[in-house]
C-alpha cells in the first residue's frame, strides 16, 4: 500500500484549517462543534494527551506491525473511520470517498444511519466489509426493515447508538438552522456564494439526502416536514428490552456505541453483545460529562477479557490513537479528522488522512520499541 501523502497538509489541523475555508461556516461549524459550552469538546483531546507513552530504547527491537485483528478480520491499522451524520452536507459524496479509502486501506468503515449516503451503495464500495450504525427506530417494523437491508448488504458488524436519547443542544447549529427543522437562512445563501467548490460539486452529486431512509419517506416533503418527521421516525433512548430483540435477530457482530459507565459495560456483556465503543459521541451530547478517556480506564480494567473494547471521541492524530491503545482501547476510531481530510482535498482527502495516520502511528511505535498493536498497555507511564 502505498502511503505517500500530500506533504503541503502534513497533519490534521492543517486539514481542519483547509476545511475551514473551503466549505461554508454552517456546514465547518456543524462538523467542528459541540454541544453548550463545548467544554466536553476540547476535554476529550486534552486529557487523551495527558497520557504519557514510555519508550524502551535499548530492546531488541526489530520492526513494529500496525496490523490488528477485531471480529476475525485482520485489518492494517488499529483505526477505522467512525459514523458521522450528514456527511455530505460538510463535503459532497464524502462518505463514498471515505468508503473507497477505507476499503482500499484495508480498515473499518461505520455508515451512519442518517448519512447521506445508503447501506447498498457503501456495500457496493467495500464488497461489504462496511459496518452499520443504527439510530433506533420508534417503529418496530421500520428497525427489523433497516436490519434485513444491513443484513442483505453482507455488513459484518452493527453498531446500534446508545447515547442520544434526546437531541443535544447546540447552539451554533440552531443559529446556523441546522436544528430540526433545518432552515436556511440568507447568511447561510451568503456562505454558500463564498464557498464556490463547494457549491459546484453539490451541484454535481445534488442535495445532501439521508439517503438509507428516505425510501420510508413520502416523496416531496419540504425541509419543515423532513425535520419533523425524522423527529417521529428514531426513539433514542436505548433499554434492555430494545436491545434484546436485536441481538436475537441479529447473526453479526453487535456492537454498543456511546457506553460511559460501568454499570453500561455490563448490561452489553450480559445481553451478549460483542463488542463496546467508548464514546461521549464527540462532545455533542452531554457538555457535562466526562472525557471519554476516563471511563475507558475503569472499564478496562473491569471487563477486558469479557468483551472487546474500542473507543472514539476526541482522538485526532497518530499519537492520539497510541495514547488511547496504551490506555487499553483494543480499537479506536475517528470522526472529524476523517472529513476534515474529505472536506479539504475533496477525493483525495480519505486516502491522504488514512495514510498520514498510518505514518504517525507507525513512527510512534518505532520509536518507543513497540512491535504489536497489543503491546502498548506495557509503554503506558504509570504501570
Amino acid at each position: 500500500m502505498n502511503l505517500a501523502y500530500n506533504s503541503k497538509y502534513p497533519s490534521i489541523d492543517d486539514l481542519r484549517e483547509k476545511a475551514r475555508k473551503r466549505i461554508p461556516r454552517f456546514a465547518f461549524e456543524y462538523l467542528d462543534g459541540g454541544c453548550n459550552e463545548e467544554v466536553n469538546l476540547h476535554k476529550n483531546t486534552a486529557e487523551i494527551r495527558e497520557v504519557e507513552l514510555k519508550p524502551y530504547y535499548l530492546s531488541k527491537h526489530v520492526t513494529s506491525d500496525m496490523k490488528t485483528d477485531l471480529f476475525g478480520h485482520i485489518y492494517d491499522a488499529p483505526f477505522g473511520i467512525a459514523p458521522v451524520g450528514l456527511q455530505g452536507l460538510m463535503w459532497p459524496n464524502s462518505p463514498e470517498i471515505l468508503a473507497k479509502a477505507a476499503f482500499e486501506h484495508n480498515i473499518p468503515f461505520i455508515l451512519s444511519t442518517v448519512s447521506t449516503s445508503s447501506i447498498e451503495r457503501i456495500s457496493e464500495i467495500t464488497e461489504g466489509r462496511a459496518w452499520f450504525q443504527l439510530y433506533h427506530p420508534a417503529d418496530n417494523k421500520l428497525r427489523d426493515d433497516i436490519i434485513k437491508r444491513a443484513e442483505a448488504a453482507h455488513c459484518p458488524v452493527l453498531v446500534i447508538l446508545c447515547d442520544v436519547p434526546t437531541f443535544g443542544f447546540r447552539p451554533k447549529d440552531i443559529r446556523n438552522g441546522l436544528a430540526m427543522p433545518p432552515q436556511m437562512s440568507l447568511r447561510n445563501i451568503l456562505q454558500i456564494m463564498g464557498r464556490p467548490n463547494w457549491a459546484i460539486n453539490t451541484l454535481i452529486h445534488g442535495k445532501p439526502k439521508f439517503k438509507t431512509m428516505l425510501q420510508y419517506f413520502p416523496k416531496n416533503m419540504d425541509i419543515k416536514q423532513l425535520g419533523k418527521t425524522m423527529n417521529e421516525t428514531f426513539a433514542g433512548r436505548l433499554n434492555e428490552e430494545k436491545i434484546k430483540p436485536i441481538r436475537e435477530m441479529w447473526k453479526g457482530k453487535l456492537v454498543l456505541k456511546g457506553v460511559a459507565s460501568e454499570e453500561d459495560t455490563e448490561m452489553a456483556i450480559r445481553l451478549g453483545l460483542d463488542g463496546i465503543i467508548v464514546s461521549n459521541h464527540g462532545g455533542r451530547q452531554l457538555d457535562a460529562g466526562q472525557s471519554t478517556i476516563k471511563p475507558l480506564n475503569a472499564i478496562v480494567q473491569k471487563y477486558k477479557s469479557q468483551i472487546k473494547i474500542m473507543m472514539d471521541s476526541g482522538i485526532r492524530t497518530g499519537p492520539d490513537i497510541a495514547r488511547t491503545l496504551a490506555s487499553g482501547a483494543e480499537f479506536t476510531f475517528l470522526g472529524r479528522s476523517f472529513m476534515y481530510g474529505a472536506a479539504a482535498l475533496g477525493k483525495e482527502g480519505g486516502a491522504h488522512t488514512i495514510s498520514l495516520l498510518k505514518i504517525q502511528l507507525q513512527q510512534v511505535m518505532e520509536q518507543i520499541c513497540c512491535e504489536r498493536v497489543v503491546d502498548f498497555p506495557n509503554h503506558l507511564v504509570g504501570t
